[in-house]
């Protein structure tokens, strides 16, 4: 069956847990932006507990933008705050130093739409995994799309759905214990290779 997705920023793992069960995984393009979601926004494990990074968009809530129309505001030095935050979080993760080069273009070439940003995040995501980034787009919008698993509904991170997803080891887990959910890379630095198999052994909850 199906799965349609929103494209987020460095996905949580429900995001990615969504991708790798899917027969034909399909990206939704043709929505509208809404403010306050994953589309722009990662959560990574600080050191002080949960930390989410948010990415600048030009948006206004007046006139509505489609999603694929909405621009990063890159006035903002976002991309090497972002960069930061994660060496701090993750420098001293197993992984860390074996990803972070693959991944540095996320952070050095600066990106137009924050949704073709998200793609190149995928892309690359994808590469680390050493799996195929295969996919189809919507055509049109349908807010009740039929013979679908509609997983758009993990974009939305002011009413979140819990996930029970399996322990693994974090970087600060002895200080805040295990956070679920965060962004995949927090699985990355921490698994490397066992990555595929940890998402492929989890299921989600919509």
């Amino acid at each position: 069956m199906k799965t349609i997705i929103h494209p987020t920023y460095l996905p949580n793992v429900a995001h990615f847990v969504a991708m790798m069960n899917a027969d034909e995984l399909v990206f939704e393009v043709c929505d509208n932006y809404q403010k306050q979601t994953y589309r722009n926004r990662a959560s990574i494990y600080g050191a002080n507990g949960k930390l989410d990074l948010n990415i600048p968009v030009v948006y206004s809530q007046k006139n509505r933008q489609l999603y694929k129309d909405v621009k990063i505001f890159n006035t903002e030095n976002w991309q090497a705050q972002h960069l930061k935050s994660l060496e701090s979080a993750y420098r001293t993760s197993p992984f860390f130093e074996f990803y972070i080069d693959d991944l540095m273009p996320l952070f050095t070439s600066e990106a137009d739409t924050i949704m073709d940003y998200n793609f190149t995040c995928l892309e690359l995501i994808f590469e680390c995994l050493q799996l195929p980034f295969e996919y189809k787009i919507t055509e049109e919008f349908e807010r009740e799309p039929k013979h679908v698993i509609d997983a758009r509904l993990l974009a939305n991170s002011r009413k979140e759905i819990p996930q029970k997803f399996k322990l693994y080891a974090q970087v600060f887990d002895n200080k805040h214990k295990f956070l679920n959910n965060l962004s995949i890379l927090d699985v990355l630095f921490n698994e490397g290779p066992n990555t595929e198999l940890y998402l492929k052994s989890q299921t989600f909850d919509l």
